[in-house]
């Protein structure tokens, strides 16, 4: 141990280990926002080939909201709209196709209703520029050797050694958050003593294989499941004509399970050309081939201090049929990234720390079960041709077969539109502190939007230069909170929004008193974040695009966000009768709208009436108040 004293070690906001998928999210959002970040990984290099490839249109969503998608999608990835099943035929040898469905089905409200295919190395060299322009390097190849959040400095609690692998350089810090987003294998997550609880006693070992390839099989295009007489595996297309192959090499049901079995390159084609007759298929070259143990593992704890956090395979280990890994690493990173720059910089309480833990974990235990349902409904019953036919058309109601019921729920959170995060202070419910009778609930039918839950897509009219745009990409991923203004019709709602302006203008509302220091300095060009980096206010009337003129219908801390100032005029195939498509889709009256508000991460955190005089500030000041660092609202209870 050096003799340094902790004052003489350099300090940075956070450590993160590993360069992974969990890990360079979290790293290019706190970059972004300018946080100090030594980030290592035990790697001399980015993934080079392999790993994970699967992209989920919730996490194309995501990526898109970071201003990535289009240096992701630059690749020509691959793009799996449907999956296909290939089964035993009945009287002779050899498979033949039972159905397809939708990869994303239409009852989904997806803008993307595709899985995007691409090697996990591409993926992350996206990631690596972007947190390069904004001044953080990785550090390689350097690893972890001990830490301790010990208190001697209040500030930067924790301290960190790390070391080049080869061990010619040490280096001690100090910080005030570190981060594990090592993987399965995580020193931090065997340091704290955490346990990984194992959800189901089967374990299987995989094999994966990444090569071009030529065969007549006519879905090698598509991603597909194939059972035979001689074994299953899963087809997944890449990127330049690359194919890869899932097969499950063995199970810890088999009588002779080895968790070590092990199988050659020419072992596993000569498995897939069986398992593929009567059709052949041929390899031009293996870019990549793996063979590895999966069983279904859940870390007990994300986190012990709320300074010491892991995510993504540290803490969730499962099988790839579901190509969830990547995904949920992404939202890991994203609802941690958030919490921690709103402690940081003094709008929340750090008790918000704690519902990383509830909320990430409750979403991997999820994961988990779909996960066994997965691999039961895939490997041990095959769907019909009829089955699968009726559940990708969308039937419901007392023709749903469990199979059709569980395909719709799985594709849901595969999806990940699925991910709901259930009642806390920042997802409202009855039971939150703020009672206001303003409040809207998908439970009381008074609202479409269920907190905890992503908003609802809507497409609308950007006022300002009559672009069509897709309202919940409008707010970047930069931090804030953004409160939607469902107007309504503009002639009903002119009081009420003059209202709201005025109170939220009141230097004890939740905007008022988290407002810019710098506020009179801001850029004119600022989109975004003219008064508070907290919040970005987004109003929707239900009128013409031509119809509205911005600064006559707003006040001037509203008319101020002049780009995100829209028009509910373009027509919806879900709700094809509605005037305002948005206002209905978000269960809202099209003529007195409602406020909604929508968590940095893009999840839905209230919604409340738009009601004349103080009552709808009010409502929100009282929900702010369960985690917000300052007394908010305080004048209306000197009334």
């Amino acid at each position: 141990m050096s003799s340094s004293s902790p004052s003489s070690y350099d300090k940075y906001d956070i450590v993160i280990v590993g360069a992974g998928p969990v890990g360079l999210l979290l790293s290019t959002c706190l970059s972004r926002w300018g946080y100090k970040i030594k980030h290592i990984d035990n790697r001399a290099e980015p993934t080079p080939t392999g790993r994970a490839d699967g992209i989920q249109p919730r996490s194309l969503d995501l990526l898109r909201n970071m201003g990535l998608k289009r240096a992701i999608m630059a690749h020509e990835p691959a793009k799996v709209y449907e999956v296909a099943f290939w089964d035993p035929l009945s009287h002779s040898k050899g498979i033949h196709r039972t159905g397809t469905w939708a990869s994303c089905p239409k009852f989904i409200d997806a803008r993307y209703p595709f899985t995007t295919l691409l090697h996990q190395g591409l993926i992350e060299r996206v990631f690596i520029a972007d947190i390069e322009k904004n001044g953080t390097k990785i550090q390689r190849p350097w690893t972890i050797t001990g830490f301790q959040n010990d208190g001697v400095d209040k500030d930067y609690p924790v301290q960190v050694s790390i070391a080049h692998i080869d061990g010619t350089e040490k280096e001690t810090v100090r910080a005030k958050y570190l981060f594990s987003g090592e993987g399965a294998r995580s020193f931090v997550r065997e340091q704290l003593g955490i346990k990984i609880t194992h959800k189901d006693p089967i374990a299987y070992v995989w094999g994966v294989m990444d090569g071009v390839v030529r065969t007549n099989f006519p879905d090698i295009k598509m991603k597909c499941t194939i059972h035979s007489d001689e074994g299953s595996i899963m087809v997944i297309p890449r990127e330049d004509n690359m194919v890869r192959l899932y097969i499950q090499i063995a199970s810890s049901s088999d009588p002779d399970f080895n968790p070590r079995k092990t199988a050659t390159t020419e072992e596993v084609q000569a498995f897939a050309k069986r398992i593929m007759k009567p059709y052949w298929i041929e390899w031009d070259r293996v870019e990549w081939y793996s063979v590895y143990p999966i069983g279904q593992g859940i870390a007990d704890r994300y986190t012990l201090d709320e300074r010491v956090f892991m995510g993504g395979d540290c803490c969730h280990t499962h099988s790839p049929k579901a190509g969830q890994g990547m995904n949920t690493a992404f939202l890991d990173a994203q609802n941690l990234a958030w919490k921690i720059h709103h402690v940081e910089s003094g709008f929340a309480d750090r008790s918000l720390l704690k519902s990383y833990e509830t909320e990430r974990k409750l979403i991997a235990e999820n994961l988990l079960n779909f996960d066994a349902q997965y691999a039961k409904l895939f490997s041990q019953r095959q769907p019909s041709a009829g089955e699968v036919s009726t559940a990708s058309k969308g039937a419901n109601g007392a023709d749903e077969n469990e199979f059709i019921k569980t395909f719709k729920a799985s594709c849901e959170f595969t999806s990940g539109y699925g991910v709901a995060y259930n009642e806390n202070v920042l997802n409202w419910s009855e039971a939150h502190p703020a009672k206001s009778e303003l409040f809207l609930s998908e439970p009381k039918g008074t609202t479409t939007l269920r907190t905890g839950r992503t908003l609802i897509p809507a497409t609308v009219t950007r006022v300002s230069d009559a672009n069509v745009v897709h309202l919940e990409q409008e707010i970047p991923l930069n931090g804030s909170y953004r409160i939607y203004l469902f107007a309504g019709t503009p002639s009903k709602t002119k009081k009420a929004l003059a209202d709201f302006a005025a109170n939220i203008n009141k230097k004890d509302s939740f905007y008022a008193s988290y407002s810019r220091a710098n506020v009179d300095s801001v850029s004119y060009h600022e989109r975004h974040n003219p008064h508070s980096k907290f919040f970005t206010f987004a109003t929707i009337f239900n009128a013409h695009r031509p119809d509205i003129e911005i600064r006559d219908l707003l006040p001037d801390v509203l008319s101020r966000y002049f780009d995100h100032v829209y028009a509910d005029d373009v027509w919806d195939c879900r709700v094809p009768n509605a005037k305002a498509a948005a206002h209905a889709k978000m269960g809202l009256s099209e003529s007195n709208g409602g406020v909604v508000v929508v968590r940095p991460d893009g999840y839905v955190g209230c919604v409340v009436k738009l009601a004349e005089g103080s009552g709808t500030v009010d409502a929100l000041n009282d929900y702010f108040n369960a985690f917000a660092t300052k007394k908010l609202g305080t004048s209306k209870a000197q009334l």
